[in-house]
């Protein structure tokens, strides 16, 4: 749905009166936009591409040494928690777990890019409405003492300025805290899901290990008994 015409007349008369610092701002928002609506979508798809069901399988053949069964369900996975498992068996020749914690990192990564742009915007913003408020007031002093109705109205267009300027750099921090606080929360949940990934195989293959050992535990007495 369209604005009405009034009221974009409004918004762009608006935006001109907020002086040239309003387009570093306008750009700042665009890149903003842009950085959220791409993280969405990638939230969006590294959702839609979890598989416990399959995870659960995955785990249930390490715990009984079946690596060629776990090649086969890991493959071509979309699920980040299986291909960090996928990682570690294509080098199990050397170190299963740091693989897996290189592939964890890597995922990690992906999961965090471009959340530093929302981070400078945040910053950023609020500080370019800032330059804008001390421009515009400056501005507003070139007129102090010429006639005293023009200079009314010089002076106020000048704090008229810094005032749209400031509250345009805010707008942009205050919107981008929200997505920018969202997008950190489920980074960090992803990076300690993918840990608890690493713990468990390392768990899971110490069991298999085990088992092809014959090592068999009965219960005792409340304690355990190999």
């Amino acid at each position: 749905m369209l604005p009405h015409p009034l009221l974009a007349n409004v918004l762009v008369d608006t935006f001109f009166h907020g002086g040239v610092l309003m387009w570093p701002l306008f750009g700042l928002s665009l890149i903003t936009l842009a950085v959220i609506v791409e993280r969405i979508f990638w939230w969006t798809a590294a959702r839609r591409g979890r598989d416990s069901a399959r995870l659960n399988q995955v785990y249930k053949a390490i715990s009984q040494g079946r690596s060629e069964e776990v090649a086969n369900l890991s493959a071509d996975s979309s699920d980040a928690r299986i291909r960090v498992i996928a990682y570690g068996l294509e080098h199990s020749d050397t170190d299963v777990e740091i693989a897996m914690q290189v592939q964890a990192d890597e995922e990690t990564k992906a999961a965090h890019r471009f959340v530093d742009v929302l981070d400078t915007a945040i910053t950023l913003a609020p500080l370019l409405g800032l330059l804008g408020t001390v421009t515009g007031i400056m501005r507003s002093f070139h007129f102090v003492g010429g006639d005293q109705e023009l200079a009314a109205s010089k002076v106020s267009g000048g704090i008229g300025e810094a005032l749209i300027a400031t509250a345009f750099g805010l707008g942009i921090a205050i919107t981008t805290l929200i997505p920018f606080n969202a997008f950190g929360s489920r980074v960090e949940a992803l990076r300690l899901e993918l840990s608890t990934v690493v713990r468990n195989v390392r768990l899971l293959n110490e069991k298999a290990r085990r088992r092809s050992r014959g090592e068999i535990f009965v219960e005792v007495g409340g304690g355990r008994e190999s």
